[in-house]
């Protein structure tokens, strides 16, 4: 029988709206709150190396601009992708989903790498995504959960499940469609994850009776989050870590 391993809340981003999303300073800022499960985007640069981003283009969380599937790490290793938050932040870079990787094993966080591909990446970055993300915490002979894949592309997350077979994978949905079930079985998903606006009890009954586990995101109210628990849900990601602590969905 499959299992859920992963807590009731995921840190959006890291660190959620206390933190630059998308860095190790948001990460930590997760895990100084007590959650033990993070998601952050997973994207390549020019030059294959898979890094941390959620945009297409860097200037809304950085200090440069222009397409990042057009820039080498290193460049973008050099831009400022904390200043945009706060100023306590000015520095703070891009991670590789190595240096992340690191992180998590280090501080015993659960992950969920969304794979976050540039127009016309899709299954090229669903391939080194998932072979990177499997090669990197199959280091950690100690880790107890597999980092959760995920993405809003099928063509990925079918290249991921070619590249590492053995992680779990989740399909997300802005809002639901009507063959949900023939896209997650097809990819052989382990949940389906959705944004809350769209979820109603009667839905989240018909996802679980199917055998999928459900992931809700970006919840930020408290009561939201937990009428969602109630229903159903198994993991909520939120931006508001301080609100929705590690144990506030708790039983």
């Amino acid at each position: 029988m499959k299992s859920w391993p992963y807590p009731r809340v995921a840190a959006h981003r890291g660190g959620g709206t206390l933190a630059p999303e998308n860095t190790l300073a948001g990460l930590r800022t997760g895990a100084s709150f007590g959650h033990t499960m993070v998601e952050f985007d997973a994207k390549l640069s020019a030059d294959n190396v898979v890094f941390l981003l959620h945009d297409d283009t860097v200037e809304r969380t950085s200090n440069g601009y222009g397409a990042a599937a057009h820039m080498r790490y290193a460049e973008l290793a050099a831009l400022d992708a904390g200043s945009w938050r706060d100023a306590r932040f000015a520095g703070e870079p891009m991670p590789t989903l190595a240096q992340v990787a690191a992180f998590c094993r280090e501080s015993g966080l659960a992950a969920n790498v969304e794979i976050k591909p540039c127009a016309g990446r899709d299954a090229e970055t669903g391939r080194i995504v998932g072979a990177e993300t499997a090669r990197l915490w199959a280091e950690d002979t100690k880790a107890d959960i597999a980092p959760l894949l995920s993405s809003f592309s099928y063509a990925a997350l079918e290249a991921a499940r070619e590249s590492a077979p053995d992680l779990p994978r989740g399909l997300l949905f802005e809002r639901v469609p009507a063959d949900w079930r023939a896209q997650t079985a097809a990819l052989g998903c382990l949940s389906l994850h959705a944004s809350h606006r769209h979820l109603d009890e009667a839905l989240v009954e018909r996802i679980k009776s199917a055998g999928l586990f459900i992931l809700a995101y970006t919840v930020n109210d408290l009561d939201r989050a937990r009428q969602l628990v109630r229903w159903g849900v198994d993991t909520i990601c939120t931006d508001r870590i301080d609100l929705i602590g590690p144990r506030a969905l708790d039983d």
